[in-house]
């Protein structure tokens, strides 16, 4: 079975402003979700509040908390963003706009199924 290809829809993970550590980090967790592995706390946590198959990789870096927020498809890892967490709570902006990005990401998918 080939890798699943990262689609970053939004956000990067460069060094700065995450630690060279925190890059390594965050590039190992995508290479096992490319390969289908299922991850779980404490990298991985379940967002059905963003949509089916939706998850938070979660980076700790340097007294920073980085997280990935990524969806799940058949046909490749989804990413719809990458943000420093300053609280316990993932923001409510957040939240809408990744809805927002996996619901135009997965209409874009249906036109494109549609016209073949």
């Amino acid at each position: 079975m080939a890798d699943k290809p990262l689609l970053w829809l939004h956000g990067e993970v460069k060094s700065p402003p995450f630690s060279a550590s925190a890059r390594i980090e965050a590039g190992v967790l995508l290479r096992q979700l490319q390969r289908g592995e299922h991850l779980s706390l404490p990298h991985s946590r379940p967002m059905p509040d963003v949509g089916k198959g939706c998850h938070e990789l979660r980076i700790v870096d340097e007294g920073r908390a980085w997280r990935i927020m990524y969806a799940v498809r058949p046909d490749a890892i989804v990413i719809l963003e990458v943000f420093s967490k300053t609280t316990r709570t993932t923001p409510v902006q957040v939240l809408r706009i990744c809805r927002r990005r996996l619901s135009a990401f997965e209409s874009s998918a249906r036109r494109k199924e549609s016209k073949q």
